[in-house]
């Protein structure tokens, strides 16, 4: 493999579980690539992996040919920025605090400045909601402000965990729409979702897992039209 973000034979335990088998995934520059599959499939293991958050038994990941170090920190710091599933914000923090945590390790204030100007730009309602508790806003409006919040470290790479959980399919559509305009703006994008069709159909490629392994891989299309992958991994 040879992308912007490769991960090569990944291997994750969760105790004695072992929850990731040899993964092999590359997403190049500019594109979105989706990681489908059914609950429990390993997708949000393999999300967290990569962001550092838990420990690689085996296997590499690397970002433009640099392994990644061992600390969430560190990463977010070369260039990923994770959006975890269910958000995780800062819930008693208002949204501008929680835009503030994006980018607390940044010293560039000017830019970062420019950054926040630019998230109002994609969500205008949170420059609205801007002293309000992150706790008291609607659940898309959370999900707004926890990929705001992702931006605001401006990262390279922006990982989205099951982005439309729990939302209404108008506010889904959306946030779609914003995930395409991110990408149209540079950003390259690794994608986790419960919605197999619908982040296919904005992605450039994908990987279809199963029981902790990679089952399938292919252009979008390919995926979507293969009538087998549709019925067993797409609830056809």
């Amino acid at each position: 493999m040879s992308g912007y973000l490769d991960v090569s034979g990944l291997h994750v335990y969760y105790g004695g579980i072992h929850a990731l088998h040899g993964i092999d995934i590359s997403v190049n520059r500019g594109e979105i690539v989706s990681v489908v599959g059914v609950n429990g499939a390993g997708k949000s293991t393999l999300m967290w992996s990569i962001a550092g958050a838990l420990p690689v038994a085996r296997g590499s990941v690397t970002l433009d040919g640099v392994r990644l170090p061992p600390r969430p920190h560190e990463i977010v710091a070369l260039g990923i920025s994770l959006v975890p599933e269910r958000r995780r914000l800062f819930t008693a923090l208002s949204v501008e605090e929680n835009l503030i945590m994006g980018a607390i390790r940044r010293s560039d204030k000017d830019m970062a400045e420019r950054d926040r100007e630019r998230c109002f730009t994609l969500y205008p309602v949170l420059k609205e909601r801007l002293r309000q508790r992150a706790g008291t806003l609607s659940g898309g409006e959370q999900q707004m402000l926890a990929i705001a919040r992702a931006l605001m470290s401006r990262p390279s790479l922006l990982m989205l965990d099951e982005p439309s959980l729990g939302l209404a399919p108008i506010v889904t559509e959306s946030l779609f729409d914003t995930i395409c305009q991110i990408r149209d703006e540079g950003m390259t994008v690794l994608l986790v979702e419960q919605n197999a069709f619908q982040a296919l159909e904005i992605s450039d490629r994908g990987y279809v897992m199963q029981s902790g392994e990679i089952v399938a891989s292919g252009t979008s299309r390919e995926l979507l039209e293969n009538r087998l992958i549709r019925k067993a991994y797409l609830g056809e």
